[in-house]
């Protein structure tokens, strides 16, 4: 018959079951609530409008209005709100004239909040006893009028980061692989940021800006994140790579806004999800694919920090100097006195 285990042995094994079972179910715990959460706090927060009209029905209403869910500004005229909107100055506005009320929204910049906008001015236009026309200046392209296929951009695009980082480090691994990870990290970047582009451009229709445009911002959002990952790598070993994805996937997906815009998200959610690479991503593709590059300046700045702080890793550790084993240093020494 088989030995039994002993009970040390069972009492080792027991607790190294509950060790592993608390800490999977912390895990779950802690990715329900980073993807839960933001989707059960979220509403409009501070997002700005702007309104027009007669000045005193204009000051009225931005007095109304003004709070913690709107950040009302007044505009002399109509022209000039619907150019603040373009430029994504304001994410819309309302226009007060005799006939009624002119909604200026626009769905590709956060759907959540052009639909937030149109029933507050519904609410307005029935306390005033009057209609409410709205007019979408900035709408997702015909072939995807919900933007599904640019929401379902966020996870491709994480992984998109997590996985060449992961094999270029298994094909080109040590300390003489770096460089050469390195300059595929940049070259991988630029074919996937436009084959990307092509893909949701022409394959699904979802992007209606400049192609190249377009495949530069993507090239940048890729870049941010493969390079992080490669220098957390060559300073961290394979622990880096997982130590980058667990905060990429468990903040910087649902915190990046993506689906909804950054305004639909708590204050400072949103301000740390802008922070984070797809956060960024995920605003400068907006930008880029609908705006004519409007907005795009600051997440560009903090992808390119992001890219720096990569190669930066990878510069740290190329500069380390390989530490050579005894037996290693025992060959040299013996071969010198030789």
């Amino acid at each position: 018959m088989p030995d039994s285990p002993s009970p040390a042995a069972a009492t080792g094994a027991g607790r190294k079951l509950t060790a592993a079972v608390l800490g999977l179910t912390a895990l779950v715990t802690v990715m329900l609530c980073a993807f839960a959460l933001p989707g059960v706090n979220g509403g409009p927060r501070h997002i700005p409008v702007g309104v027009s009209g007669p000045q005193q029905v204009a000051q009225a209403l931005q007095k109304k209005l003004d709070g913690d869910a709107w950040d009302v500004t007044v505009h002399a005229s109509a022209d000039a709100l619907k150019e603040a909107v373009r430029n994504r100055d304001v994410s819309g506005g309302l226009v007060v004239t005799s006939g009624g009320i002119d909604v200026y929204t626009v769905t590709a910049g956060g759907p959540m909040a052009a639909n937030a906008l149109t029933a507050m001015a519904n609410a307005v236009a029935a306390q005033q006893q009057t209609q409410a026309t709205v007019h979408d200046l900035v709408p997702f392209p015909e072939d995807d009028p919900r933007g599904a296929g640019f929401s379902a951009a966020a996870l491709p695009m994480i992984f998109g980061g997590i996985f060449p980082a992961v094999a270029l480090s298994r094909l080109f691994p040590g300390h003489g692989g770096l460089r050469t990870r390195l300059a595929g990290v940049l070259l991988y970047s630029l074919v996937a940021g436009a084959a990307v582009a092509a893909f949701l451009q022409y394959g699904t229709g979802s992007l209606s800006g400049d192609y190249w445009l377009t495949t530069l911002g993507l090239a940048l959002g890729m870049a941010a994140l493969t390079t992080t990952f490669i220098g957390l790598e060559a300073v961290m070993g394979m622990a880096g790579i997982g130590l980058g994805a667990a905060v990429v996937m468990l903040l910087g997906n649902p915190f990046s806004g993506l689906a909804t815009g950054p305004h639909w998200l708590p204050s400072g959610w949103a301000a740390f999800g802008q922070l984070l690479p797809p956060g960024a991503s995920g605003s400068l593709l907006r930008a880029n694919a609908f705006f004519d590059g409007a907005g795009a300046g600051a997440p560009a700045l903090v992808l390119t920090a992001w890219v720096a702080l990569g190669v930066t890793l990878v510069l740290v550790a190329d500069h380390r100097r390989p530490v050579q084993a005894p037996s290693q240093t025992a060959g040299v020494a013996r071969e010198s006195v030789a």
